[in-house]
């Protein structure tokens, strides 16, 4: 297999943060076609039943960790976790907010702003939090603060993300005791299934073991400390809260079919019990949701409609991504 190009490159990295389109099948009964981009049809896969958030929450009132997948950015996806959320709560007040978008390192600058001692702007600032906070997180966050109700910062520290990604699983070496203590001591534990997920998505033959080169093996390692750190947190978050209910919210392909994140919780405490909600769009050309193909995807589904293309044209698209590679590769991991 020959070395992906920069802009291709990037575009895998997009695909893992769950921006991927679906093909069409059967229409559920009574579900209506999402009208907006806020929109989100949540349906019980086996039955094909429409369920409002409410509906929802009495159904997954007993699980243990409520995992909501989500493509970053899509209002349909955001608005039905705040909704969501303040559903569970009804049912149970005992609540966690696990979220993959600040990383766990930022844990004491995003509890200092959970208590009061620090504005939002620099909770933002200082926990690093993702550029669409405020559109697309704000919400579900102020709800817990509101609530006074834990907050946990799940995901690995981008940097050694990022230079896991580039050096390997050895650079792990290289971070401070600190760092290397919160991250989990098996950080690159994976399944064959997600192995097979992760080749399927960077065009790879089946054969994974055989056919990724050394990047796009350090690359999978890389998407495995993510979902190995998110797993840990979500236990420690568990034993320091017991009974409480966990509520996580991540990219869809870190969940779906109960692989990555959820597969490693499952492993690590197989008496859990875990709930997987996971989006679909809605085929933009057909009025029918794909649901026949897309069961598995979790237990259960909300359609959303597609986002729109980022680039019609093919060479702004490729110098686009080009650019943002370049900048990513700036950063020395030394």
């Amino acid at each position: 297999m020959k070395p992906l190009a920069p802009a291709l490159l990037l575009s895998v990295l997009f695909v893992l943060n769950g921006c991927t389109a679906m093909p069409s099948s059967s229409s559920p009964k009574g579900l209506t076609i999402p009208q907006t981009q806020y929109d989100a049809r949540v349906v019980e896969p086996e039955s094909g039943a429409a369920l409002t958030p409410e509906q929802l929450a009495r159904r997954l009132a007993e699980t243990d960790v409520v995992i909501v997948g989500e493509y970053h950015g899509h209002h349909g996806s955001h608005l039905l976790q705040s909704r969501l959320q303040m559903a569970l709560f009804r049912q149970q007040p005992r609540q966690i907010l696990s979220m993959e978008q600040f990383n766990l390192d930022r844990q004491p600058e995003l509890d200092r702003y959970l208590k009061g001692e620090t504005g939002e702007t620099e909770m933002i600032e200082d926990a690093g939090a993702w550029d669409n906070y405020r559109a697309s997180y704000r919400p579900v966050v102020e709800f817990a603060r509101q609530q006074n109700l834990p907050v946990i910062a799940a995901n690995a520290p981008a940097d050694v993300v990022r230079c896991v990604g580039r050096k390997g699983p050895s650079y792990l070496d290289q971070v401070s005791r600190s760092i290397r203590q919160a991250l989990p001591s098996d950080p690159f534990t994976d399944t064959p299934a997600y192995r097979e997920k992760f080749a399927g998505s960077i065009g790879a033959s089946h054969q994974a073991n055989s056919t990724m080169n050394e990047r796009m093996e350090n690359t999978y390692k890389a998407q495995l400390l993510r979902d190995n750190a998110m797993a840990a947190r979500i236990l420690e978050a568990r034993a320091a809260f017991p009974g409480y209910q966990v509520l996580h919210l991540t990219g869809t392909f870190h969940s779906e079919g109960g692989l990555g994140t959820v597969a490693l919780l499952k492993q690590r405490a197989p008496a859990l019990s875990v709930a997987v909600i996971s989006p679909v769009f809605w085929p933009a050309t057909n009025s029918k949701p794909p649901l026949e193909q897309n069961r598995s995807k979790g237990d259960f589904l909300y359609f959303i409609q597609p986002l729109p293309d980022e680039f019609k044209d093919p060479e702004r698209e490729r110098e686009a991504m080009t650019a943002r590679f370049q900048r990513s590769a700036r950063k020395t991991c030394d």
